[in-house]
């Protein structure tokens, strides 16, 4: 009985909005909900799925030649049911924060909720400024990530323009994505981007073995310990892909069946980055230390080619996902969150995109700077930050006794789900954040030292550059 009255209350705005959508029957608003209007568990898996594995799926790969088959398959299998226990902390957390504010009578049907306002609810505004800062910040370098990514794509069909002229042309593409309004209306490209990234692991998978392995073929990782710690924290990158899981439940006509969701989606991310990476290490080897995309040894074809420019129109879709939070944020700020319009809406969101830009062209590391990524940032937005959070709202027992959504007993209820939580902040704060922020950064800084900031053409043969 508690359950169904949680559930609506969660809910309880979603309903109304659905139905005042479901007054207009007209032929066009119904093609409209079709394909622009998502908020069911299918939106949200396909949604999860689609942004937690993309350009990734091309550097895991490379990713597998820093650390060796064994340990590139373990740390994928860890990582990701470590990434799915703290998006079912975040889950709980947000649905905690919405019933308190919804008994209260507030109503979010012309707001979004973002983390940093959870936290805030819930912890108070030092949290809430933390939360903030690594999540505005991981968003931005996400998506500075996926401009870098459409660069180095789509140079393997066609290299009469250098990657830095390509990441200009793809910025400005990218910045259409302005007129996106929030997660609801991702629906018809959450499921296009999944069928795109499941074609690409299929192909990576399949071209990778009719290609057989090249002569004297070397699989020697892990060689150093700063590779090795470099690919680990790529894969807690990889799986660290829910700094938009507050934003993703916000969209959902039912936000406290997410949790589930998530570890359905990261089941199926694995079916993609495990047969791909695996497959592409066995054919190129050691080669792969100098291609941190899979794209560049694998000859071209026609089935390669429609891998990238599938792989391209995703990075679009994840750009997008990644940039959203942040143009929430920048409306939040300016005050212009609540504006009805579009394109005023639209207008004011450009700004976001510019420092994206910028970034992306300063620092055009394809692989590398995934690593950086995830072991500065991703360490605490996505595991370090809910974990310490998490046990800190549940700390008193009066919280544990009104808690809306208690931990399985599976797990030993309250005492099991805590000690998860303090080994996922002791692992990710040592292996991740330490080791892997010291082998990453060494990595990143050697990047820098061959190639230079606002390098021309990133790992390009020298006879192309």
């Amino acid at each position: 009985m508690a359950s169904e009255k949680v559930e609506t209350i969660v809910a309880g705005n979603y309903v109304e909005m659905e139905r005042e959508e479901d007054n207009s029957n007209t032929s066009k608003s119904k093609l409209s909900r079709f394909f622009w209007h998502g908020g069911s568990v299918y939106d949200a898996w396909f949604s999860c799925s689609s942004n937690q594995v993309a350009q990734v799926l091309l550097t895991l790969p490379y990713s597998f030649s820093q650390l060796g088959m064994l340990s590139g398959i373990i740390f994928q299998l860890f990582y990701g049911l470590l990434g799915s226990w703290t998006a079912y902390l975040i889950s709980v957390l947000y649905v905690e924060y919405r019933t308190r504010k919804e008994r209260e009578k507030v109503d979010f049907r012309n707001h979004v909720i973002q983390w940093f306002e959870v936290l805030d609810g819930l912890l108070g505004k030092h949290w809430r400024n933390i939360g903030l800062f690594f999540n505005c910040t991981f968003l931005l370098f996400g998506s500075v990530i996926q401009l870098i990514a459409c660069a180095s794509n789509i140079y393997y069909i066609n290299d009469n323009l250098d990657k830095r002229t390509w990441t200009y042309i793809f910025g400005a593409c990218c910045a259409t994505t302005v007129f996106i309004p929030s997660f609801h209306n991702y629906r018809i490209w959450s499921f296009l981007g999944l069928l795109m990234t499941t074609y690409t692991a299929w192909y990576l998978t399949i071209a990778s073995l009719h290609h057989g392995q090249v002569e004297e073929v070397k699989h020697s990782g892990p060689s150093t310990m700063v590779l090795y710690f470099t690919g680990a924290t790529n894969i807690l990158y990889t799986f660290g892909g829910h700094a938009v899981t507050v934003e993703i439940m916000h969209a959902m006509w039912k936000p406290q069946k997410f949790k589930t969701i998530y570890l359905l989606a990261t089941l199926y991310v694995l079916t993609l980055t495990l047969p791909s990476a695996s497959a592409v290490y066995w054919a190129f080897g050691d080669q792969l230390l100098n291609h941190s995309n899979a794209f560049a040894l694998l000859p071209r074809s026609g089935f390669r080619d429609t891998a990238v420019i599938l792989m391209l129109i995703h990075q679009f879709i994840t750009f997008g996902f990644a940039c959203t939070p942040l143009y929430f944020v920048w409306e939040k700020f300016i005050g212009m969150h609540n504006t009805k319009s579009l394109y005023r809406r639209a207008l004011a969101r450009l700004p976001v995109v510019i420092p994206i830009w910028f970034l992306a062209i300063i620092f055009p590391f394809f692989g590398p700077i995934n690593s950086a990524v995830g072991s500065l940032l991703v360490s605490f937005t996505v595991y370090i930050i809910p974990a310490m959070a998490h046990m800190i709202t549940f700390s008193s027992s009066s919280a544990r006794e009104n808690a809306i959504e208690r931990p399985p007993s599976f797990l030993g209820g309250w005492g099991g789900s805590f000690s998860i939580n303090i080994f996922v902040v002791g692992w990710v704060l040592v292996v991740g954040f330490g080791f892997g922020g010291w082998a990453s950064m060494v990595n990143f800084v050697h990047q820098i030292k061959t190639f230079g900031v606002f390098t021309k053409c990133y790992q390009c043969p020298p006879h192309k550059a």
